[in-house]
């Protein structure tokens, strides 16, 4: 066994680093959530069944990966086999709050009828339960919300306010930072309008923004897929980018040419890596490996062989350019009719929070994950790898589970929250019990607009045409 910790990733300015180490933290890995959101049900996810975590995690270390990102979990179950299992294995987890289930996520064309008390307590378990885990890298507060006309309409500010809400329970429950970030839906139309809403102001901006792009297919270039306008977009871009869904299905199989370019210093400098969707196949066929019907025993597919081979021959120690730059976050937002916003309703009105108790006083019925000595190594369950049976699919430990537990209480730092000390920061450079440091960039961008700040008040719906309800995209 390694005599290593699992060392905790922390954000400083555009990229993700270890915090111990201070070596650079670019995230590979995979969307993770066996039988996608018609499985989703109470009582179980992707993080509560051992013998699945085990034989998913196997192959995980197969493929090289050090991240996946889970859509959904229920709180109320236990996730400690499955947490400590991946942190031995040298596996961190980025994390969505919401679920497909009622009162756990946001109407994206009419979000007033669900940001309700009932959803932000379903958030703030799920936080409160993966917090302590020391592999959990960062929450995600929404998975494609804004994706059309009317929910660009009508959502931009509650994402921010769920945001708002999010770092303000970590502030004060929380004793260290961590990261929270939004997933956006790659439409040209929202690209940049909406990350740049959701970067700006002094309450309920965020700390990453994720990208979910399918627009490398088959065989092309960086310059042929469009991924060099993809970097010029983000170039002057304050916070972290990665994709959180990436890897076109339509020429099979797929050749995964994109990650030479994702983790090369064409997008090192403005990219911090991304996540291969998906790892289960479903009827959308983006699988890496097949469940059969029972979702125990799997197979690989010829996707996953070919991205081992793809992940492989990535750089061991991605460096970030030194031709790379530091972009101040801009602590007041641009006028709400300013062209930056172009596509969106740039409400910079946030809804009074419906969560002020559980923000005050914490939220209740719900266990805080530790880190246990992992009981199961190799899964009970079939696994086949190119078409024959592995006989001994033991997950390697490559990380000693002696971390500290994490004190009681928040961290006490102002990370856009409307709580804690300091003035707000984008960019948190340490752990927490107060301990956080703020970057000292200035406050604005270069060539800011006129400003108008953020600020809590009430609800403002505008004059909103009748619409019919629609949710938000979850897989």
């Amino acid at each position: 066994m390694a005599s290593a910790t699992v060392d905790t990733i922390i954000m400083k300015d555009r990229h993700f680093f270890y915090e111990t180490s201070g070596e650079p933290f670019f995230i590979k890995g995979v969307d993770y959530q066996p039988g996608g959101s018609a499985k989703v049900k109470a009582g179980q996810d992707p993080l509560s069944d051992i013998n699945k975590c085990a034989r998913d995690i196997y192959l995980f270390q197969q493929l090289g990966i050090n991240t996946i990102r889970v859509y959904s979990v229920d709180p109320k179950v236990n996730h400690d086999e499955c947490m400590s299992l991946l942190a031995a294995a040298g596996i961190y987890l980025v994390l969505d709050v919401n679920s497909p289930l009622e009162h756990q996520h946001l109407n994206n064309e009419e979000p007033w009828t669900t940001y309700t008390p009932m959803y932000l307590e379903h958030i703030f378990k799920v936080i409160d339960q993966f917090s302590s885990y020391p592999n959990t890298m960062a929450f995600l507060a929404g998975n494609e919300v804004i994706f059309d006309e009317k929910s660009a309409a009508a959502s931009p500010n509650y994402v921010k306010a769920v945001v708002r809400d999010m770092k303000a329970y970590i502030t004060n429950h929380v004793a260290r930072v961590i990261p929270v970030g939004y997933s956006n839906a790659d439409d040209l139309k929202f690209r940049t309008s909406l990350a740049h809403y959701l970067e700006c102001g002094d309450e309920g901006f965020i700390d990453f923004f994720g990208v979910n792009s399918y627009q490398w297919c088959g065989d092309n270039t960086f310059k042929g897929s469009g991924y060099d306008k993809l970097v010029e977009d983000y170039s002057d871009y304050s916070l972290p980018v990665f994709f959180t869904e990436f890897g076109c299905n339509l020429v099979m199989p797929r050749q995964w040419q994109e990650i030479d370019a994702i983790y090369s210093e064409d997008m090192t400098g403005v990219f911090s890596g991304g996540l291969v969707y998906e790892f289960t196949q479903g009827a959308n066929e983006y699988g890496l490996v097949e469940l059969d019907n029972k979702l125990e025993n799997l197979e690989t597919l010829p996707d996953f062989t070919a991205l081992v081979k793809a992940y492989a021959k990535t750089p061991k120690e991605v460096k970030i350019p030194a031709s790379a730059k530091t972009v101040a976050r801009p602590r007041q937002c641009p006028a709400e009719d300013d062209k930056i916003f172009d596509h969106i309703t740039a409400n910079l009105t946030l809804p009074t929070t419906l969560g002020q108790k559980y923000i005050d006083k914490g939220v209740s019925g719900v266990t805080r994950g530790k880190l246990v000595e992992p009981k199961v190594l190799a899964t009970k369950y079939q696994i086949k790898v190119d078409g024959k049976v592995v006989s001994d699919p033991k997950v390697k430990i490559v990380n000693k589970l002696d971390n500290d537990p994490l004190p009681s209480g928040g961290h006490g730092i102002n990370t856009g929250g409307g709580v804690g000390d300091g003035e707000p920061s984008g960019e948190m450079t340490s752990r927490g019990n107060g301990a956080a440091t703020k970057s000292t960039n200035s406050d604005d961008k270069e060539g800011s607009a006129a400003v108008t700040a953020v600020s809590r008040g009430a609800v403002v719906a505008g004059s909103l045409a009748a619409v019919a309800i629609s949710f938000g995209v979850f897989l």
